[in-house]
């Protein structure tokens, strides 16, 4: 709280400010006074008195009663006063050169003068400046605040951490994902091959067959063209001959046609499962909380990527009899078997 009354403190303080920031660079005028009457010998004087000004803090002022500010504010008005007369110097005023002389003389002898007045409040401005209770407090205060702000960072770190954790482990759900698909792939291109490949065949087949039914109707009537009907046993026996040939020779086309089409759609359905059973079986995985029913989903996956499939499309032996490492049954049973033994033992 202030002690003295407002208007004297902010005398004080004004022109406590004002004698605190002058600036002794401004004296010497050599540029408007010339070498005779320049006022450079005032400036180290000067300067000692304004840094004698500067260890007076304004913030003191605000302890001192009226009677103490009166002697601040009043010795920084004189020392401004004799001050700001060498600027206001003029060469062309009479006896210039004495009045020169008297505030060169004034200046070098009124530091002792300010000294003597301000000297016991630059010691209390000093001790207030240096109240150690104040600084512990200010201290204490600053360290809270050092530990609250280093608390939010830890739990922002915390909450940074949570969420880089998070993310890295969608990055690898995505890496895993297309790692999967990217495996799929291979699958889907060999299916869609095998698919193009059937149509393919498929059109050579049904192709095949009408030229085979084709052939079978004008082979009736063929011996009733005029230049190709036998008239003898040999011709008879050599046209025979030659239709045996030929239609054996598209029968054996049609039958090579039909299997082609029928493996290539055999293989286009395999590997259509294998795409399917590649992309779903993680899913059921990741559904499953037995280790016991995820091993067997993982098992019947396996065999339905590397193991023969039936599609109905070919007819060989075995079909129908699809071959697994392991039995479904004996991977349902591991569990139960591992806990009858842990009993036992």
């Amino acid at each position: 709280m202030p002690i003295g009354t407002d208007k004297i403190r902010e005398e004080t303080k004004e022109s406590l400010e004002r004698i605190q920031k002058f600036d002794t660079n401004l004296l010497p005028r050599e540029n408007e006074l010339g070498q005779a009457f320049n006022f450079n010998e005032v400036v180290p004087h000067a300067k000692v008195l304004i840094e004698l000004w500067n260890r007076l803090s304004p913030i003191a002022v605000e302890d001192f009663p009226d009677q103490k500010l009166t002697i601040i504010r009043d010795t920084a008005n004189n020392d401004y006063n004799l001050l700001k007369q060498v600027l206001d110097f003029n060469v062309e005023e009479e006896d210039a050169k004495n009045r020169r002389r008297s505030l060169i003389n004034n200046i070098q002898d009124t530091y002792e003068n300010s000294f003597e007045n301000i000297y016991q409040f630059i010691s209390y401005s000093l001790h207030r400046s240096a109240d150690f209770q104040r600084l512990d407090q200010d201290a204490r205060a600053t360290l809270q605040t050092i530990q609250d702000k280093t608390k939010k960072f830890a739990s922002q770190m915390e909450n940074h951490e949570v969420e880089a954790r998070r993310v890295l482990d969608e990055i690898r759900k995505v890496a895993a994902e297309e790692g999967v698909t990217q495996q799929a792939a291979h699958f889907r291109t060999a299916s869609e091959h095998h698919e193009n490949e059937a149509k393919l065949w498929h059109s050579h087949t049904v192709k095949l067959a009408w030229a085979l039914g084709i052939f079978a109707a004008l082979s009736l009537f063929i011996n009733k063209i005029p230049f190709i009907a036998p008239t003898t046993i040999y011709e008879s026996f050599q046209l025979g001959l030659s239709k045996v040939l030929i239609f054996s020779v598209i029968t054996y086309m049609l039958f090579l046609s039909a299997r082609n089409f029928l493996n290539h759609k055999h293989n286009g359905i395999v590997n259509k499962h294998r795409q399917n059973a590649l992309m779903t079986h993680k899913a059921l995985v990741e559904a499953a909380a037995d280790i016991g029913i995820r091993e067997a989903i993982m098992v019947q996956a396996a065999s339905c990527i590397f193991s023969p499939q039936a599609t109905g499309y070919t007819f060989q032996k075995g079909d129908g009899e699809v071959s697994t490492p392991k039995s479904v049954v004996e991977i349902l049973s591991k569990p139960i078997s591992n806990v009858a033994k842990q009993s036992n033992q």
